[in-house]
């Protein structure tokens, strides 16, 4: 490590303390999916394909429910004035329970149509008993927040990797126990459970009460109603996939085609955790529009950031299919060819991952759902064009499609916020073809295969 690095991480300005939060999310992020790893492959020879396939549809439609209600409490506290103040936080507690109780209440009217659409009876149980995990996670502090806004990475990636611990032992117990789906729906409960009791044990900061000041409520509408449409936009875009093809393929099929992106997308998720976490604080306390050494300072956070995502998908995208056939039975080797390409697909969102939350952080937050809603809609276009054209292959090609056309928008955003840099562009756009011409080259049997998975 070079001593103009260590300088950096030892240093207590804000470019010191988004390094050492950076990396500490890092370390943590890569510890929580090894435990994820382990406890998937456990899961796939204790379950099998179907339960995969079924509890992702739960999970989309959990997923659904959480986005189509958020209004923004997260990164409303991370960039508000008033993001330490007790009335605001308790405010916007309060808000958040009652909302974990709507979504529960959501879920059971949503649970016979779903069960219903993807011709599976046993959804309309599981849904509701999932769902109640919503409601616990309403009840979760907003000291969580308030270690986010501050970058105090530490002791929350601990708290998070004792919950997933938690839930994943669960579920693999319960799976060895029962061996039937009902294994990772309790896991989630319990999941849920944990975090909240590991929050209110291991995380300093006061206790909320029940309260609702009319001036914290005013701001956090405000600034909510672009973060609600934002996160449907967002949902639209991140769950389009499993809502199409989860109607497309079999149960097996979409099982298999969940274990295989599971694995690509670990640098996205990454990216997605530490530009949220760290680049929000970033942003707000030194604005690239300020002075040129804001803009530099994140400059260089940019690169170490997108250099380090783009050499994880390299390794992904070029022994992504040796991995599946090292690490799954035959039942998975669809998988293999799903993670070489996904790896590459992403690759357009990565280059662009670190200017998405300037806007969020200096309150616009209109301008971050535009660039969403943009996503959104080219994003489901090219999703249903392909599959009409192309099949399950063509699919997977028009996301990636979806994101290279929405490049433009991205970068309108980062212009206004005066945090465009296209000589990172250019340099991550480069290295970004290169690993998807190799990875292609290399692993082309496998991509090609995916031509023949055929409608369930």
């Amino acid at each position: 490590m070079s001593a103009a690095l260590i300088g950096h991480l030892r240093s207590r300005g804000i470019g010191g303390r988004a390094l050492r939060s950076a990396a500490i999310i890092v370390a943590g992020f890569g510890a929580g999916q090894g435990l994820r790893l382990i406890s998937n492959l456990a899961l796939t020879r204790l379950l099998f394909p179907e339960a995969f396939g079924t509890m992702a549809i739960v999970m989309v439609f959990m997923m659904a429910l959480g986005m189509f209600s958020d209004v923004g409490i997260s990164p409303a506290i991370m960039q508000s004035r008033r993001g330490d103040d007790p009335d605001f936080l308790d405010t916007a507690w309060t808000i958040q329970i009652g909302r974990g109780l709507g979504l529960w209440i959501a879920a059971l009217g949503l649970a016979w149509p779903v069960a219903q659409w993807y011709g599976e009876p046993d959804l309309a149980r599981y849904l509701p008993v999932a769902a109640l995990a919503l409601i616990l996670n309403g009840f979760n502090p907003t000291k969580l927040e308030t270690a986010h806004r501050h970058l105090r990475a530490g002791r929350v990636t601990l708290i998070e990797l004792a919950t997933q611990s938690t839930q994943l032992v669960t579920g693999v117990a319960l799976a060895w126990i029962w061996g039937s789906i009902w294994a990772l729906v309790v896991a989630g409960l319990v999941g849920a459970m944990a975090q909240l009791v590991y929050l209110n044990l291991f995380l300093p900061g006061p206790r909320n009460r029940l309260r609702l000041e009319s001036a914290a409520a005013h701001e956090l509408v405000h600034f909510g109603k672009w973060i609600f449409l934002s996160t449907v936009a967002g949902f639209l875009l991140g769950q389009s996939d499993r809502v199409l093809l989860g109607g497309y393929l079999s149960l097996a099929d979409f099982g298999v085609y969940n274990i295989g992106l599971f694995l690509a997308t670990f640098p996205l998720l990454l990216g997605h955790l530490v530009t949220r976490r760290v680049l929000i604080p970033v942003y707000r306390e030194s604005p690239p529009a300020e002075s040129r050494a804001n803009f530099l300072r994140l400059q260089r956070l940019r690169m170490l950031a997108t250099s380090g995502l783009l050499a994880a998908t390299a390794v992904l995208a070029l022994s992504g299919n040796q991995l599946i056939g090292v690490m799954y039975d035959g039942r998975y080797a669809m998988a293999g060819g799903v993670v070489v390409l996904m790896a590459v697909l992403q690759i357009p969102v990565l280059v662009g991952l670190t200017y998405e939350q300037a806007a969020l952080a200096s309150g616009r937050s209109r301008r971050f759902f535009v660039l969403q809603a943009s996503r959104a809609g080219l994003t489901i276009a090219g999703l249903a064009l392909g599959l009409t054209l192309g099949g399950f292959l063509g699919g997977l090609i028009g996301q990636g499609v979806a994101a290279l056309l929405a490049y433009p928008v991205l970068v309108w955003v980062a212009r206004r916020e005066k945090a465009w840099d296209p000589r990172h562009d250019a340099l991550a756009a480069l290295a970004g073809i290169a690993i998807a011409a190799l990875a292609l080259a290399l692993n082309w049997p496998a991509v090609a295969a995916l031509a023949a998975v055929a409608p369930g």
